[in-house]
């Protein structure tokens, strides 16, 4: 550009401005802005905290458009996939003229009519492998993608809880299913060849699933609406134990491919354990071990192979194979069995000689041996569940799965005898006034020494009376509670003069027996919150005079042990009777009445506490399971530990003072018991219950009759007469008639 007046012509105002390149440049060569060549500042760093400002352009930047985006991943794709498509090149190139003859061209040149139509060979080919091709890609990402579920169908796996007896006879069961689960090993060889060579021979070789089975089922299942089995053992246990029983070909798919994917991870004896645990034999009844009780009567530990070839049968359906239902039934079940025998020794897991010994059919029982609960079971149950619970610590949850096998500790003769006593005075007491009978209630429990509860009678039905009768702490023990009081004082001694020790005082010291004595204090009598001296008094009003503690307990004269309780203190009588066995929730108010049983124990801790006299002085908290299982596994269980309550020598007079008591009461009875027998009544000074307790051959029972109308209130209610006269008749009746050799 130049000025005017510099000699030069003046370029034209419309010519446009360009950069022109110097003589030395190539014509083509153009001049470009390297970025490289520049120095580009950075950008200055954000402070944490600050936004980067925004500046506002008045137009957006121009975006490619979809063509040119596209295009230029197709480059990009060439440029990197060239190699690939370089090798498969040769493969293209020889297959394409077999594609094009494989795609149909319609009508199809040089065929007429229908076959204008119809593909050729080629393609029909082509279309079959494509689809065998297609189909092995789905199995393989179906199978990827089937996981074995984590959570059991808990159906399945739910199981009942089945009670001993202390002879280890069945006793009672509980739970929404019969089930329980036995391991493999306690399942005879020949039972479980006998469910194999009936249903998966091949069980141990396959992979999990039959093919033929399964186009069987299929076929069955969509084409005429109906259903077939045709399922292996592991398609069967996976239906059990994580699917439905609904028969439909999603349901059939998906059992496939969790029984290919455990049949790798888990054992086949794993498998054929679970299935023989969870598979349905009819009767109610889920797996072999319920079904061998319930069929044979007995567990499946002791089946031969005759028994396991018609249980076996049963898996086809019990609702056709039960032969105990009809004729036909029992047919059917004949044919199965002689056939699943005649399989076994064709595998080769049953020999020919062992085959010819079972020549007839093993007849089941024709009534299922479920051992129901119901009226005095109940009871025990009861018992039992608590203690477990609380002893194995097992939640209520993992409790009601089941599969909990406990062995008790109740003696099935002597429960027996306790309900059939009880019984007989019950009805005795209905014949002579029926009104007062209905509201009379009988409590008793026979302990062993060593704590074991043999038995208790609890009421008359269960299901009726939910509340147990013999561990309800509903009436006062009255004067079957002082041998507490004589062994507090036999141990502790006795304190007559304020700050004074205690002197000891023996079965032969002295007591005031006459009726209506003041109790006194060291500061003097006794006054009780109305202003009246507080005495005691003894059954009929009648006085003894003074009379020494042995004899008092033994002819059960009161008066002296409310006296003696204050000597010897109201709270060591009670700590007494607590290490004795007795529960201190049971205790009242410490006044002098304590000593004349205010106290209201049950039938079963009055019994456990006698028979701690009886060993000796060491108590042992009452308990009544022995050991418990869990699908053959033993499960910890906290037994209770003797401890010592009181001296031997204590323990010895009291029960030699119990003894002279049962001897002066009746004497026929100790005589032809022709061995050492200590017992006590029991009565209040309201008659509203009367005891009696007593121990013999190392067993104490404790007995209690009261009445309550539970219609109207808790309280309980004079006997009028419903206990006997004198009142401790009915429940010495039942003690002698629970106890033996007394009955």
């Amino acid at each position: 550009m130049t000025h005017e007046g510099d000699g030069e012509e003046r370029q034209a105002p419309d010519e446009t401005m360009q950069l022109k390149l110097p003589a030395g440049f190539r014509p083509d060569e153009t001049m470009q802005l390297r970025l490289s060549d520049l120095e580009i500042p950075e950008a200055p760093e954000i402070p944490e905290g600050e936004t980067k400002p925004v500046r506002h352009r008045g137009r957006k930047a121009h975006r490619a458009s979809l063509r040119s985006r596209l295009s230029r991943l197709a480059a990009v794709l060439r440029t990197r996939f060239a190699p690939v498509a370089a090798r498969l090149a040769p493969v293209v190139i020889f297959l394409t003229p077999y594609v094009r003859k494989l795609r149909p061209q319609y009508p199809r040149p040089g065929r007429a009519g229908w076959r204008r139509w119809m593909p050729s060979w080629r393609q029909w080919a082509g279309g079959v492998l494509a689809s065998i091709g297609l189909s092995g890609l789905f199995l393989v990402v179906s199978y990827a993608a089937t996981d074995i579920p984590s959570n059991l169908n808990s159906y399945a796996t739910q199981q009942d809880n089945v009670y001993f007896w202390s002879d280890g006879t069945p006793m009672a069961r509980t739970g929404w299913v019969q089930r329980q689960a036995m391991p493999l090993k306690d399942i005879p060889t020949d039972v479980r060849w006998a469910v194999l060579a009936a249903e998966n021979e091949s069980f141990y070789s396959d992979p999990g699933i039959s093919m033929k089975g399964i186009a069987r089922a299929l076929y069955r299942t969509v084409g005429e609406g109906d259903t077939e089995g045709g399922s292996t053992i592991t398609q069967q246990y996976v239906k059990n134990v994580y699917l439905t029983q609904n028969q439909t070909v999603s349901r059939k798919f998906t059992e496939a491919m969790i029984s290919l994917k455990l049949d790798n991870k888990m054992s086949k004896d794993k498998i054929l354990e679970g299935y023989l645990n969870t598979s349905w034999f009819g009767r109610g009844t889920y797996g072999l071990q319920r079904a061998s009780q319930a069929y044979y009567g007995k567990d499946v530990s002791q089946l031969n192979a005759s028994q396991g070839a018609f249980l076996a049968s049963l898996l086809k359906g019990a609702g056709l194979y039960d032969p105990t239902l009809s004729k036909a039934n029992h047919a059917r079940a004949v044919a199965r069995w002689s056939w699943t025998l005649d399989r076994m020794v064709k595998i080769g897991k049953l020999s020919p000689a062992e085959r010819a010994t079972y020549k007839t059919f093993p007849e089941p029982l024709k009534q299922s041996k479920t051992y129901d609960t119901g009226k005095q079971s109940d009871y025990l149950v009861e018992l039992a569940t608590q203690y477990v619970k609380k002893t194995a610590h097992i939640s209520d949850k993992d409790f009601d799965l089941g599969g909990y096998q406990i062995y008790t500790t109740f003696d099935r003769d002597r429960e027996t005898e306790l309900t059939d006593a009880v019984n007989k005075a019950r009805k005795d007491a209905r014949k002579k006034n029926a009104d007062t009978a209905k509201t009379a209630h009988y409590g008793a429990s026979s302990v062993a020494s060593d704590g074991r509860i043999l038995a208790v009678y609890g009421g008359p039905d269960h299901r009726t009376q939910g509340y147990n009768d013999s561990n309800a702490t509903t009436v006062p023990a009255g004067s079957a509670f002082e041998p507490f009081v004589y062994a507090a004082a036999l141990e502790h001694g006795v304190t007559k003069t304020r700050g004074s020790p205690p002197t000891s005082v023996t079965p032969d010291t002295l007591y005031d027996g006459d009726d209506a004595v003041p109790v006194t204090t060291p500061e003097g009598p006794y006054w009780d919150r109305s202003g009246k001296k507080v005495a005691a008094h003894n059954d009929g009003e009648k006085s003894y005079g003074q009379i020494s503690l042995r004899q008092a307990l033994a002819q059960s004269v009161n008066t002296p042990f409310m006296q003696l309780g204050m000597d010897t203190g109201l709270t060591t009588v009670r700590k007494t009777a607590e290490a004795a066995g007795l529960l201190s929730s049971s205790f009242g108010a410490q006044v002098p009445a304590l000593s004349l049983g205010n106290a209201t124990p049950s039938a079963l801790r009055m019994a456990s506490a006698y028979g701690t006299f009886d060993a000796g002085g060491v108590h042992t908290e009452p308990y009544s399971v022995r050991r418990i299982t869990r699908n053959g596994a033993t499960v910890a269980l906290e037994r209770p530990e003797p401890n010592r309550a009181m001296g031997k020598e204590t323990a010895r007079e009291v029960t030699e003072a119990l003894t002279d008591s049962f001897g002066l009461a009746h004497p026929t009875a100790a005589k032809a018991a022709g061995a050492e027998v200590a017992g006590k009544t029991g009565t209040t000074q309201d008659d509203t219950a009367a005891w009696y307790v007593g121990t013999a051959k190392s067993v104490s029972t404790a007995v209690v009759v009261y009445r309550i109308d539970l219609g109207k209130s808790l309280e309980p209610l004079p006997l009028k007469g419903v206990s006997g006269t004198p009142a401790t008749d009915v429940p010495y009746g039942i003690w002698s008639r629970a106890m033996t050799p007394l009955g």
